[in-house]
């Protein structure tokens, strides 16, 4: 046991005395494609946790589609032997001590997701213990956030289905749309936005992600393109681990770069903060390794005035998003209502973080059964 581990261990009821791990595959609600991939299923890792005093914690975890069985294991081989007997009442203790025995493979998607989905469990125990939803026990700084949809911009999409899913986002009072870029030329990608411009009028947000699709030279003359249609962010314009490429691109353009999806530690974050290679900040709640090293990312963006809009995860990132001074948007991808029993709730163009104790998220156990993966 490592020194870690021994000072998170808990002297009552809140010791953390069984937990368990399974993998689930859930279909995607719609076929969804971007410059570089198509996502095929969401593979579901969750976490389930029981404090001595009988409190219990479900936390989760994703893939796109591989991978899954590589998170399962380090969870059931490392993590949850090690977890057990660890103060759930202390997320940042039980943090470092899960870290500090997954050394060897950190920093690394596949420890981040493992310790994202013990991480988001302990959290639901912890807020379920005090009785507080989750959004008031991390900060509590508003109840809702606006929402922007991504479902609507797939790149398969036809400009005419584009057009079509924007403006219906416009009447549900939503703020912006996603579209995704990365046609073989850049007229296509500017003459699909424009249309979409031109169906919303100026008043709405038109956010485009490349995925990682570009080089250098060709982000910057695609930006400047974009800059005809007013884009609100250019999303991972390049490869993640490109900071000093991003910086150039930065450097060129007026519109704002977001990135986060693919970049899976705060230090990583930090060093685009601080070269001053992105304006937006898009943390993954599960890519990042769990709520406790979110909220710090989210803390240290704030700390360079720029804003956060998480990818991907609304459920849980509605309650995190609301949590601090600085959200900016709640991405709108639904994935989760096949296995939980409510849904989020977007009203008004916003997404309202659950006031019900923990995550918030109501898993549907008959539904869940379905998709366990053996």
């Amino acid at each position: 046991m490592t020194r870690a581990a021994e000072e998170a261990i808990a002297v009552q009821g809140s010791r953390i005395v069984e937990a368990q791990a399974r993998l689930y595959d859930l279909p995607v609600e719609t076929h969804r494609t971007d410059a570089l991939q198509t996502f095929v299923k969401q593979e579901t890792i969750l976490v389930r946790i029981r404090t001595e005093d009988g409190a219990e914690g479900v936390g989760y975890s994703y893939t796109i589609g591989t991978g899954g069985g590589a998170v399962l294991s380090l969870l059931r081989e490392t993590l949850l032997p090690t977890l057990i007997g660890l103060d759930a009442e202390r997320p940042e203790a039980v943090w470092r001590a899960l870290f500090g025995v997954t050394r060897a493979t950190t920093v690394g998607v596949v420890t981040a997701l493992a310790l994202a989905a013990v991480d988001t469990a302990v959290w639901d125990a912890r807020t379920r213990r005090s009785g507080q939803p989750m959004w008031k026990a991390l900060g509590g700084a508003t109840p809702s956030v606006p929402v922007y949809d991504t479902e609507g911009g797939w790149l398969h999409l036809s400009t005419d289905e584009l057009v079509e899913h924007a403006v219906q986002a416009q009447e549900r009072g939503l703020g912006g749309v996603k579209i995704k870029v990365g046609k073989p030329r850049g007229h296509q990608d500017v003459d699909r936005l424009g249309a979409v411009r031109d169906a919303v009028g100026p008043g709405m947000d038109i956010m485009v992600d490349a995925n990682q699709a570009f080089t250098v030279a060709e982000a910057v003359r695609r930006a400047r393109l974009f800059e005809r249609v007013d884009v609100f962010w250019f999303e991972e314009p390049l490869p993640a681990e490109d900071v000093e490429g991003h910086r150039q691109l930065a450097r060129a353009t007026s519109v704002p770069i977001a990135v986060g999806e693919s970049i899976y530690s705060l230090g990583h974050f930090r060093e685009y903060l601080q070269r001053s290679a992105a304006s937006i900040v898009q943390p993954d709640v599960a890519r990042v390794g769990g709520i406790t090293p979110w909220l710090k990312i989210a803390h240290c963006a704030e700390s360079f005035g720029m804003p956060v809009a998480p990818h991907f995860l609304m459920e849980l990132h509605a309650s995190l998003v609301c949590a601090i001074p600085n959200g900016l948007y709640l991405e709108h991808i639904p994935q989760l209502r096949a296995v939980t029993t409510e849904e989020l709730r977007i009203q008004d163009g916003r997404g309202w973080a659950p006031t019900v104790p923990g995550l918030g998220i109501e898993w549907d156990e008959i539904a869940l059964d379905e998709y366990e993966v053996e």
